[in-house]
């Protein structure tokens, strides 16, 4: 396993365990135990099977109280695991959050047992609205393994397979595409379904519609999952409007309950949903180190990251003070040094002149070019695997859906031309850095 996933390394000797304890700090942390090495050619099974152990990878919010439960001896709980014996290295990294302490267990666990890490962590796949657009007479669905060839056409994450279920249910009330499963061969004698009675389906089975009516049902049914409703309600909210101009009161009532209609179905869809080829979002983390903001980076179906955002230099107002207009505009108070001027080019001045130069002028794009750095540094992501694609879906949903007061950063996503909120990202790392000294 590769070690550049820690930054600190300390050997552990069984018979003085709080020499090496001490040194550990009470911080959050990823680290690892690494046990004795045994030489391959032992005839005892027991000794081969120590000199290929796997390292004891773990996650903590305190490494030092946690490590001393595991390494120093008590006799006191004799059950308890202990690893004291077989312990001769330990390595760890500190993480600012439990975000970025979970991603970085993961890989180090998909490192070294491949798809059994998912298991060890508990992460499952999240369910994703499919649509079959592959198929003749196109359906939806709901699945928890999206194909990357259709990822255009996969729609998620939902927080669970009920909450997708819920959202396809409603979202075809709105439409008259076919809820059946079936390979359909459309024959004028099939007897149909219950929806094709309700009026609820074009009920192609049975040729109820041609062949184009339908391909134009399943293109409006792919847009408005793309959109997440937006393209039905912008068309129903200008009819109202126009309908309300012109006086015509009750089409514009028939319009505004459509509208509501539409908007309950788009509320089943949180932000985060989208096409799973065009999910992409940055994520704000507190750091471990001070003076930083960590950024991350969802790209690709895979989270790159952590990028140190250095928050020297910013004015970092209080949200509760009562400065909105200040916190809601962080600025650069870093000087810029400007080009020296050339003493000949310079009036006549006196010694005291020279002597006090004017204060060097700040820049507000300082910022923004620093954010732009850090967004570039994590764009340049190496090939995945089909696990860690799966793994990193999974810590994305689970970090996303948790109550807004359990849940630690913020999430930003790019505008519909595929540009990052730049501004609103230096808005967030303000606040996600003022919430490290809040009690």
């Amino acid at each position: 396993m590769s070690t550049e996933a820690f930054t600190h390394t300390l050997p552990f000797d069984p018979t003085d365990p709080k020499a090496a304890l001490t040194q550990l700090p009470h911080s959050a942390a990823v680290f690892a135990l690494y046990l004795a090495g045994v030489p391959t050619d032992r005839p005892s099974s027991v000794g081969r099977a120590e000199a290929h152990a796997e390292p004891y990878i773990g996650r903590t919010p305190n490494l030092r109280a946690r490590l001393e439960r595991l390494l120093q001896p008590s006799a006191k709980h004799p059950r308890r695991l202990q690893l004291a014996g077989r312990v001769r290295r330990l390595a760890w990294r500190l993480t600012g959050s439990e975000f970025e302490s979970l991603l970085a267990q993961f890989s180090l666990l998909e490192e070294i047992y491949g798809t059994k890490a998912l298991e060890r962590m508990h992460l499952r796949s999240p369910a994703f609205v499919r649509f079959l657009g592959g198929n003749p007479y196109p359906r939806i669905t709901v699945t928890h393994r999206p194909s990357q060839r259709e990822a255009d056409w996969s729609y998620g994450p939902f927080q669970s397979r009920m909450a997708a279920e819920r959202y396809a249910d409603e979202a075809l009330k709105l439409f008259l595409l076919r809820r059946c499963t079936e390979d359909l061969d459309p024959n004028p004698a099939h007897p149909g379904c219950v929806y094709s009675e309700m009026k609820m389906c074009l009920a192609p089975c049975y040729q109820g519609c041609t062949n184009e009516r339908y391909a134009e049902e399943s293109t409006a049914v792919q847009t408005f999952l793309a959109t997440r409703g937006e393209s039905r309600l912008i068309p129903l909210r200008t009819q109202r409007d126009q309908a309300s101009a012109t006086l015509e009161f009750e089409s514009a009532a028939a319009l505004h309950a459509q509208v509501q209609r539409v908007e309950s179905v788009r509320s089943l869809a949180p932000e985060l949903v989208r096409p799973l080829s065009q999910l992409r979002a940055v994520i704000l983390q507190p750091s471990a180190h001070p003076d930083e903001v960590s950024v991350f980076l969802f790209d690709s179906a895979r989270l790159g990251g952590p990028v140190p955002f250095s928050t020297l230099g910013m004015r970092i107002q209080n949200e509760h003070s009562g400065s909105s207009s200040l916190f809601a505009h962080p600025m650069a108070l870093e000087p810029i040094p400007e080009q020296a001027p050339i003493l000949a080019d310079l009036p006549t001045s006196t010694p005291t002149d020279l002597a006090s130069p004017a204060p060097p002028k700040t820049t507000r794009g300082l910022l923004e070019a620093r954010m732009e750095t850090a967004l570039a540094a994590l764009a340049d992501a190496p090939p995945t695997t089909p696990t860690l694609r799966q793994g990193h879906l999974a810590l994305l949903k689970r970090w996303y859906y948790r109550p807004e007061v359990r849940r630690t950063g913020e999430i930003f996503f790019p505008d519909n031309e595929g540009h990052w909120p730049i501004k609103a990202l230096l808005r967030g790392v303000g606040r996600v850095f003022a919430k490290s000294f809040e009690p």
